[in-house]
């Protein structure tokens, strides 16, 4: 399988609809939160629409600039895996939706410990796949992939406690924009896909050996 993931789209929906079109072959689109920014569920349904008729086969979680209420438009139209489980084959992916509290207030936060039980239960419905894939909008503390500018690690602590006790064979995050990149915890291979808004995103290929990469719209590869 292989799975084209997008994050931090922010309302470009032409620009991630042409990744989505950029000739890379892909089974499965990934949307690992911020679809919108502030955006309406009608806003991001009709994105979602114009999207499927390209990558029919698409997950989805809502990030911290979305909203509860597109998030359970995601869920309504079957796409949604916030706390949720769909096993597809041999893999299981699962998610959770939002961000975790900050000083920011942005629309969709969560606590950390219901950002871990909802990964939690998101597993237990996909725990006997032989391959899994987790998406939280946010990326686990403490890596290369939640670093802001100023040096500081902003990440969440429950994705982190749940990699590090479960160990995933992947996780697909965005959130943190300049801090897009692959790097690993365990054996779980981790990707912040980066902001689509921008040309970011990731490839995934999950076979006999598992590959991840970041990948920029217009680079070689």
């Amino acid at each position: 399988m292989r799975i084209l993931a997008l994050a931090d789209i922010h309302g470009a929906f032409r620009l991630a609809m042409q990744i989505l079109r950029s000739g890379t072959p892909y089974d499965l689109v990934i949307i690992a939160g911020d679809l919108t920014t502030n955006g309406t569920p009608d806003e991001a349904a009709a994105a979602i629409d114009g999207f499927r008729i390209v990558a029919p086969h698409l997950l989805a979680i809502a990030g911290n600039m979305d909203s509860g209420e597109i998030d359970a438009g995601f869920a309504g139209s079957g796409i949604g895996i916030h706390g949720k489980g769909v096993r597809l084959g041999e893999v299981g992916i699962f998610g959770v939706s939002g961000g975790p509290i900050s000083p920011l207030h942005t629309p969709y936060e969560l606590p950390e410990e219901d950002i871990l039980r909802l990964a939690e239960r998101g597993f237990e419905e996909v725990a006997g796949a032989p391959t899994t894939v987790f998406v939280p909008h946010a990326p686990p503390y403490g890596t290369r992939l939640d670093v802001i500018r100023n040096g500081r690690h902003v990440g969440s602590t429950a994705v982190r406690a749940f990699i590090e006790k479960h160990q995933p064979d992947v996780a697909v995050c965005g959130h943190i924009h300049e801090a897009a990149g692959v790097d690993a915890i365990g054996k779980t291979r981790i990707i912040n896909v980066g902001p689509a808004h921008q040309g970011s995103y990731g490839l995934i290929t999950l076979e006999e050996r598992i590959d991840v990469e970041h990948r920029r719209i217009g680079a070689p590869g």
